[in-house]
């Protein structure tokens, strides 16, 4: 099945169960939170030149670290001053403890995990953020919409997981590379770590699919590097262009 009709079938499907299921007055409240990414965020006050935000999002397999180190080489080469970074951040005392777990060696309880995970990206807001100011363009190997997707796939409630992500910055494009997660477990290296498990990617997909809003664009990642790498470079070489006529800041999920 294309990747795109995939997540058409996927929203389709959630909207029906929420008919059938929600009572009259719950009103997909949840879900319309996310539907517009310019009344979810606020926007700060600095509004100098900066370097852009951009995240690479998917599922496990999407290819997201491969595009992500290619994206920096390119904008590198055209002279804008660019950084890689990964979350989690397994440098960090925090970062060594998610490692742990994510490669089984430790046990820790779904929402100990999440919480740690959040805690992960907010002792690294105060730099990302300098780094911004600075000029500097981040591309972010995952962000707080994985912490959420994987810990309402375990069946922790959607509203908790996003609780401790808001007032984080907020990315300026998030890119999610769409593959349906069948054709991502047929790639090389599949099921290595904790989460790799089929059954469990298809219900992250649905709940990367409730968080998708206007700042997102999909991208076909069932084609192969090349054609993908060239789709990414466009848009981003547009962001990055965007943020420095002085775009403002923004914090994520605040109203």
């Amino acid at each position: 099945m294309p990747p795109r009709l995939y997540l058409l079938k996927l929203s389709a499907r959630r909207s029906l169960n929420l008919r059938l299921n929600c009572p009259r007055k719950c009103s997909v409240r949840s879900i319309r939170m996310e539907s517009d990414h310019s009344n979810s965020n606020t926007k700060a006050e600095n509004c100098d030149s900066r370097g852009a935000f951009i995240v690479l999002e998917g599922l496990d397999r999407s290819g997201k670290t491969s595009q992500c180190s290619r994206l920096v080489a390119y904008l590198e080469g055209l002279g804008h001053q660019t950084e890689l970074w990964r979350f989690p951040d397994r440098t960090t005392t925090i970062g060594e403890m998610i490692s742990a777990y994510l490669s089984n060696q430790s046990q820790l309880d779904d929402h100990t995990i999440h919480l740690l995970y959040s805690a992960n990206r907010w002792e690294k807001s105060s730099l990302m953020e300098a780094k911004l100011k600075s000029g500097t363009t981040l591309i972010v190997d995952r962000y707080s919409y994985s912490g959420v997707a994987f810990s309402a796939a375990k069946g922790l409630n959607f509203e908790w997981c996003k609780a401790p992500e808001i007032g984080l910055l907020a990315p300026d494009l998030v890119l999610y590379l769409d593959i349906p997660p069948e054709k991502a477990a047929e790639r090389g290296g599949y099921g290595g770590e904790r989460y790799e498990k089929l059954e469990f990617q298809k219900k992250v997909a649905e709940c990367y699919q409730t968080l998708c809003d206007s700042s997102w664009k999909l991208v076909d990642a069932c084609r192969n590097m090349e054609e993908v790498q060239n789709q990414l470079r466009k848009i981003v070489l547009d962001q990055v262009m965007t943020s420095k006529k002085g775009r403002p800041l923004s914090r994520l999920w605040q109203r």
